[in-house]
């Protein structure tokens, strides 16, 4: 399966005092030429003042449909254990629509310990919210398709996480997109074993799309020779100084060449 490059940017919803921020750099990013617009689904800060100025993630697609004509858009990602999973489906279902079929799903387990306690959300241990992520994937299919009107198109799941028995496991059984970290090495490591869950479940790992960080021209050949096709730029608040995503545009253009 034959997939082009493409080139995301993280708008972390941080430190901007006033949404107009956030929007321009929507704004700007488009134009620029970017792929996918995404944010994060935190309610504080993960850098910088921990208590600084932050914005919701959902509330903030819903504008981003609006917004934009041309990009894909989402969360990279939505914390598993923060909304009722069929909730969170009708939220899809309704983004999808307002966006005309951009919408990416994305969700993780959750590991922000401080999100959990402000906001009353049991912290429990990784396994027990990994636990819970794979009790709600199903139930999110289950009601994407119970909708009416039903969505666009398959909304593509971007599941974030390089857990070898269970997070890889999840992405195998449920995933349009693999978001993984660390090193080169480390991303064709865990490519292996997310063939061997892949097979397990008679799935074509192929079908898997692969999605890093950017991690700069100079490394980002080996990993497109690895079969990576998504690169995400994080950007944040309050300048959304977008230097390095144009880089990266930039990168992925001269690959098309």
């Amino acid at each position: 399966m034959t997939r082009p490059v493409r080139i995301g940017v993280q708008l972390q919803p941080q430190h901007a005092p006033d949404y107009g921020l956030i929007r321009d750099a929507v704004l700007r990013s488009e134009d620029a030429g970017v792929d996918i617009v995404f944010n994060w689904d935190h309610f504080y800060p993960l850098t910088g003042d921990p208590d600084g100025e932050h914005f919701e993630c959902w509330t903030m697609l819903g504008a981003w449909a609006e917004q934009t004509e041309r990009v894909e858009i989402g969360a990279l990602v939505s914390g598993g254990g923060y909304r009722n999973p069929d909730l969170l489906a009708d939220m899809a279902r309704t983004v999808d629509h307002i966006s005309g079929g951009r919408l990416i799903l994305g969700i993780g387990a959750g590991w922000f310990e401080k999100d959990y306690d402000n906001f009353g959300y049991d912290f429990g241990t990784a396994g027990s919210r990994l636990k819970l992520l794979g009790e709600y994937l199903p139930r999110i299919t289950n009601r994407l398709e119970k909708g009416n009107p039903a969505p666009t198109r398959h909304i593509p799941v971007l599941i974030g996480g390089g857990g070898e028995k269970k997070t890889l496991r999840l992405v195998a059984e449920h995933a349009d997109v693999w978001h993984s970290f660390g090193d080169r090495e480390t991303h064709l490591r865990k490519s292996g074993i997310l063939a061997d869950h892949c097979a397990d479940v008679s799935r074509d790992p192929a079908e898997v799309e692969h999605s890093v960080s950017w991690p700069g021209a100079e490394d980002a050949a080996g990993l497109v020779a690895d079969g990576v096709t998504l690169f995400t730029v994080g950007v944040t608040g309050p300048d959304y100084d977008l230097t390095t995503l144009l880089e990266a545009i930039s990168w992925r253009d001269k690959q098309e060449a």
